[in-house]
């Protein structure tokens, strides 16, 4: 089989070489001639483990191509994926479809027999039918189906979540689509990995549920950490006692200083904002949007707060900067609200991420970026572990008391042990554990 993919971006670029593992023919198709160029090089655009080997890999043996142009590529292609970004539209917190709809536009303009539009984007509810009159009204003739099929990919571990997922929803409304699509996934077939057939709309709404709850999830156990503050109960245990009930579960249990990324602020906005529109407001998700929001706010406080109310003038060592771990995403990450809200009190800031920087430089002005964990301690106050990257969870902690000038550490995603920190003589704060 043959399939192009519209988009080098995350999603994009990770789709098109683990088709391509499949023994797919794909050609990943970005109109950024500079990221294609790059691709070409062997260079990848984002961090992603294990990703640049998987590119390399599929290019050398012809399964994997890049190009800037999708016109030679359509021609021969059982499948198109849409794998364009979905930003959050300024002003009123929809999803902006621009990108979506310009590549249906070329789309149309483009099919030369039978073939399978499918968005891969995380589009809201209606997003397909609208792509199948833009192609209609543009091209009559063409022949094709409109198929959603959304993706559930963690960055850090994208790679084995498209190999081995807990699930691969199609939402098509053509049996000759149905088996387009089952055919391309057919080697997940050997894994018994479920499939859900289903409608369009139904596809579209399942990807932002199943977000939206597990940002509910996040916010829920980060209400009970502020609650297990006041009682003097601990979060950890209160997580563990939780998940251990199989109809709950462990995952996204993990108190912390609110959820970021390209996923979850976004897609719980649009859908809250998609409810509304529709008459059926989702209260739920429009408070876990609120709360999250407060709390990235609140953590620069609780820094504050742990150098006796004045940072004004003190050096703050942050460890980590990004969304989270295994990645050098930068969006919607507290360091954003964190950092500049330290400054603002007078903070200087002194700070370190394993591959997080470069992106995050772009961000935040006035940082003095250090080359690894105990530059960025040495001469500092006070230590925010932000991003719970691994190498953060072991550090001497001789160590880091002999480079700093006081031992005080805020550690917003309890990798620590209250009690062995504050045997080895830190001031220790972390989140819903006294």
């Amino acid at each position: 089989m043959k399939i192009t993919v519209l988009g080098a971006g995350y999603v994009g670029l990770v789709s098109a070489a683990c088709f391509a593992e499949f023994g797919v023919e794909t050609v990943c198709v970005d109109p950024n001639a500079e990221k294609i160029a790059a691709l070409l090089r062997g260079e990848i655009p984002i961090y992603e483990p294990g990703l640049d080997e998987l590119v390399a890999r599929n290019v050398r043996n012809g399964h994997l191509s890049f190009a800037a142009s999708m016109v030679p590529a359509i021609h021969d292609s059982d499948a198109v994926f849409i794998a364009v970004g979905t930003p959050t539209r300024r002003g009123d917190g929809h999803a902006d479809l621009s990108y979506v709809y310009a590549a249906a536009q070329e789309i149309a303009a483009n099919l030369a027999r039978y073939t399978v539009v499918v968005t891969k984007s995380t589009v809201p509810v209606g997003t397909g039918r609208e792509i199948a009159r833009l192609i209609r009204a543009a091209n009559p003739e063409a022949a094709f189906d409109v198929c959603s099929n959304p993706e559930f990919l963690r960055e850090g571990s994208a790679i084995e979540d498209f190999m081995r997922p807990d699930r691969v929803v199609i939402g098509c409304e053509s049996a000759r689509a149905a088996s387009v699509m089952t055919a391309l996934y057919r080697p997940l077939y050997l894994m018994e990995t479920p499939m859900v057939v289903t409608g369009l709309e139904t596809a579209e709404l399942t990807k932002y549920a199943a977000n939206a709850f597990l940002a509910t999830k996040i916010t829920f156990i980060n209400e009970i950490a502020d609650l297990c503050e006041k009682v003097g109960a601990d979060v950890q245990a209160v997580a563990k006692g939780m998940g251990l009930d199989g109809r709950i579960g462990r995952k996204f249990l993990h108190a912390g200083p609110g959820y970021g990324g390209s996923c979850f602020p976004k897609d719980t906005l649009a859908l809250a904002r998609t409810a509304q529109d529709q008459g059926a407001p989702i209260r739920l998700v429009e408070t876990t949007i609120d709360i999250n929001a407060r709390r990235k706010k609140r953590m620069a406080e609780r820094i504050i707060a742990a150098c006796a109310d004045n940072v004004r003038g003190k050096t703050i060592a942050i460890l980590g900067v990004t969304f989270k771990p295994n990645t050098d995403d930068m969006r919607d990450s507290v360091s954003l609200d964190i950092i500049p809200a330290l400054q603002e009190a007078g903070a200087i800031i002194q700070a370190y991420d394993p591959v997080g920087m470069k992106e995050a430089a772009k961000l935040l002005s006035r940082v003095s970026w250090s080359a690894d964990a105990y530059a960025a301690l040495t001469g500092a106050d006070a230590v925010a572990i932000l991003t719970e990257w691994n190498e953060f969870r072991a550090m001497d902690l001789t160590k880091i008391k002999s480079v700093m000038k006081q031992p005080i550490m805020i550690d917003l995603r309890n990798i620590y042990k209250p009690e062995e920190m504050r045997t080895a003589g830190f001031v220790y704060q972390s989140i819903g554990r006294v």
